[in-house]
């Protein structure tokens, strides 16, 4: 004898998929930190203190880009929008600030903090040197970039820049420091010596390169630790860059070795 059919009907697969609920969106806290661990530029409003009964609360956070919410709120969409109107100057200033933001039913006070974007290392030509810096260059806070030839370059990205040329016999050397010297480096060197990289300079001599900007360029590149090995040079390098982005005091190879 078959059992009585139910008369309520077994849930469709889509109705099964349904009962797992919306997607978990994540805290503003998880997004601030995936945010900087990839190395990315990004200001947070915390709100610290209320006037009247404002349609917020104390603690709330809104999480933003120079133009756009990323996450949370700081409880309605007139501060969000006012904060985010404020936020790209925020990120300029890279001091934190108060301000207030006002609203029918009162005002909030809002601590705004900017986080710089990491700054990027360009590091040119696929040598041991180079590969030693791209692979411990994150570890201490540089976004590294490798640069195996010209065509490769990378569009320009907020943050500073540094730039490492790792190969002195490179074809396109010059060609590169053209490239990259209209960006404005805060730090560009050459490894090798001023025996290796010199005709190098002088040729941007020849071609009009202010005498300025040709200074600028450090070779040789790290600092003095009597390294021999690629992997001993690119950590004379990388300390070079750590002293230069903290202000440390750093002393870099002679410029007539």
């Amino acid at each position: 004898m078959r059992p009585p059919r139910s008369r309520f009907p077994a849930p469709s697969r889509s109705c099964a998929r349904s009962s797992r609920g919306p997607r978990r969106v994540p805290s503003v806290e998880e997004e601030l930190a995936r945010r900087l661990a990839s190395g990315e530029e990004v200001v947070l409003a915390t709100v610290v203190k209320l006037d009247g009964e404002p349609p917020s609360q104390a603690g709330a956070k809104l999480l933003m880009s120079r133009d756009a919410s990323l996450a949370g709120t700081l409880g309605c969409s007139e501060f969000d929008s006012a904060a985010l109107t404020d936020s790209a100057s925020i990120a300029g200033s890279t001091s934190p600030q108060l301000r207030t933001y006002r609203h029918d039913l009162g005002s909030i006070e809002v601590y705004l903090e900017p986080y710089a974007a990491a700054p990027t290392l360009l590091v040119f030509a696929a040598t041991p040197v180079a590969r030693s810096l791209v692979r411990w260059a994150e570890e201490v806070g540089f976004r590294p970039v490798l640069v195996e030839r010209l065509a490769d370059l990378p569009a320009p990205s907020t943050g500073d820049l540094y730039v490492v040329h790792t190969n002195h016999d490179s074809e396109d050397l010059v060609e590169t420091l053209e490239a990259v010297l209209p960006r404005k480096p805060r730090f560009i060197g050459l490894v090798g010596s001023r025996r290796h990289t010199g005709h190098h300079l002088e040729a941007l001599r020849a071609k009009g390169v202010p005498e300025e900007v040709i200074g600028r360029i450090q070779s040789p590149v790290g600092l003095d630790i009597g390294a021999r090995t690629a992997q001993e040079i690119a950590l004379s390098i990388l300390a070079g860059l750590v002293a230069i982005r903290r202000g440390g005091p750093g002393v870099w190879k002679s410029r007539n070795g």
